[in-house]
Formats: C-alpha cells, structure tokens, sequence
C-alpha cells in the first residue's frame, strides 16, 4: 500500500518529503512526519524508524503523555515502574488541506486518544524556504486548540530523572560521526539537554542545523542522534478549554563549506 505523502521544494529542488498518513504499527503512535529532509547537495539529514527507537519519524510533533494518551510512540514511562508498554497509543491524524503549494502546506489534523476521541485540534504549516546557495530553512508553525482541558507532560514529568524531558518539535537525526551541539557558549550534549537558550546548532561533518524555537532544549548525541523542542521538559503544559496554543519552530540546514 502506498504511503500518501507531499513533496517540500525551493527553487524547484525537492528538499523534503511530507508523510501525510504513515502505514504503520499502532505501538508508534501513527502521525504525519517529514522525511527524508535534505541539504540542497542531497544529503539525507533524518531518519526514521531506525532500530534502536522504532517510533522515531524524522521531523514530527509527538508527545510522550497527552492526557494519558501515548502520541510519542513505544514505551510510556509510568511513575514508580519505569518504561512500560500500555495500551495507551493516540493517533494525530490528517483531516485535510487548506493549502499545498511546492514550498508551502498548511493543513487541519487531530490529535485523538486510544478510542479515537479528539484531544487537540490543530492547525499545521510547513514552510521551505531558500537562505542561500547552500542552506534552506523548514519552518513548522502549529495552533493547538483544547476542546477540553489538556495536559502535556513527558517522562520527566512523570517522574524520570537525568533530563528526560522529551516531547514537542522532535527531529531524529540521521547518524554521523563525532557530532558537536552548541547553544551559545554551551557545548556538548550535558550542558545543552535541558537549556533554554533561543537556539542551538548541530554541527557533523557531512551537514549542519540551526534549530531555533525551543523553550527548552532535549538533545541526545551519546544514545542516538537527536534533538527536541521541548514543550513539556520538567513541568506540565497546560492548555486550558477552548483555548489556543500557538507555535514556531526552525530547522536551518546547510551544507559544508
């Protein structure tokens, strides 16, 4: 069966690709991602369902506890237990297009409970843009509506220690060796997880990304490569009925000089 997905471009070149509805196991938290996304010399800089973290989709937004409700995919961390595998995985589904131009999309979806009840509706752009003759920017912005009242929270949240505060803007990363993030005069992946610095770059040999948009910062370079927005890092998100959550987050990506 054929996955649907749209296309991204500047100028013309293909640069990502939007999967629209993932063909994939329920344990994943099915949800549109975007992958492969590319420097303008074709360097693939995602990944997606990579074998250590199958639930990892190249650039999504994914949440580990909404409402209870698993959308980061895998194991759910329970308070007292640890990682534990639930019954508990929502779905973000694709409702429909209000746009889909080569360097622009914007759309409805839902964010839906295990029984398929609405949690959050939201409306989603992507955007592409040309920097210059070797770097783009992706653009995601997203509006977040609670019918009813919404908490977002993460294993930190749910008791885990050592900074495990992921959920939000996720990117997993395509692997390279000796990768080195920095957020202002942070450097390495113990000073940066948990910062809130405005933006933070990650720097291998093969690409670059400036990441801007996170109020606090996940990153993860030892385990696998990876870098969150974080929404939720050491303290619930709250959106409170009827209410609108609105957000920006940035990805700049450029080949070597």
């Amino acid at each position: 069966m054929t996955t649907p997905a749209i296309d991204l471009r500047v100028g013309g070149q293909q640069v990502a690709t939007y999967v629209i509805r993932p063909s994939v196991d329920r344990t994943m938290s099915p949800r549109p991602y975007v992958h492969p996304i590319k420097t303008l010399a074709g360097t693939v800089v995602t990944d997606t369902a990579p074998e250590d973290h199958r639930w990892h989709m190249g650039l999504s937004l994914a949440v580990q506890d909404v409402n209870g409700t698993n959308l980061w995919g895998g194991r759910t961390y329970v308070r007292g237990q640890g990682y534990t595998w639930l019954d508990d995985h929502g779905t973000i589904t694709h409702e429909g297009f209000d746009s889909a131009e080569p360097d622009r999309i914007t759309e409805q979806l839902v964010w839906r409970a295990r029984n398929e009840q609405p949690l959050l509706l939201e409306r989603r752009e992507l955007r592409a843009d040309l920097v210059d003759d070797r770097t783009w920017a992706l653009t995601v912005q997203w509006a977040l509506t609670a019918p009813e009242r919404v908490t977002l929270g993460s294993p930190t949240t749910n008791g885990r220690e050592h900074g495990a505060g992921y959920g939000g803007c996720f990117v997993r990363l395509a692997s390279a060796p000796d990768p080195v993030v920095t957020a202002g005069d942070l450097v390495g992946e113990a000073q940066v997880n948990g910062c809130d610095v405005p933006e933070m770059v990650w720097r291998c040999k093969r690409y670059t990304v400036r990441f801007e948009g996170g109020p606090r910062w996940f990153v993860r370079t030892s385990m696998y490569p990876g870098v969150c927005a974080a929404w939720a890092f050491d303290e619930v998100k709250v959106i409170e009925p009827g209410e609108t959550w609105q957000g920006r987050f940035r990805m700049v990506i450029s080949d070597p000089e």
